[in-house]
């Protein structure tokens, strides 16, 4: 995606995270943390009905929805129906938008020897479009080629 691809994209899910706190109850979405030496698993239970947005991850990561389905809405405009079993990598600076059709378990797997989640979070996370771009173009100025899916 190109800068104006993504600042479209942005703006698009900005209005519809801003429509969802604006029209829908909160949602519970339980998450359970798992560990194991150099790898943090981030588990989301999504009841079915849920709209929801998803983290702008810095790096790419191993993304499984190991139950359920979704309504995944994709940077093009178009939507995907997507079952469980179904694993992917999902490249660095992906937002998604998504609709739970069925109760739905989602697991992120980050490389990390970390285990306090603020700090998996901190390192992980963009906490908004302009911070992922900032972490992209520093990454970039470093010589870091950020379409390999390794983490650091």
């Amino acid at each position: 995606m190109n800068l104006v691809e993504l600042e479209e994209r942005d703006r698009k899910i900005d209005a519809l995270e801003e429509g969802i706190r604006r029209e829908l109850q909160p949602v519970v979405c339980p998450v359970v943390n798992h560990f194991a030496p150099g790898l943090y698993a981030r588990e989301m239970h999504i009841p079915a009905g849920t709209v929801l947005t998803g983290k702008i991850h810095k790096y790419a990561n191993l993304s499984i929805m190991s139950a359920g389905c979704l309504r995944i809405f994709l940077e093009d405009g178009t939507t995907s129906i997507v079952k469980a079993p179904f694993t992917y990598v999902s490249p660095p600076g992906t937002r998604r938008a998504a609709e739970a059709l069925e109760d739905t378990v989602w697991t992120v797997i980050h490389a990390t020897e970390e285990t306090d989640v603020a700090k998996i979070e901190q390192q992980f996370i963009a906490q908004t479009p302009a911070e992922y771009r900032l972490f992209h173009e520093e990454q970039l100025k470093l010589g870091v080629d950020m379409t390999k899916e390794v983490q650091p």
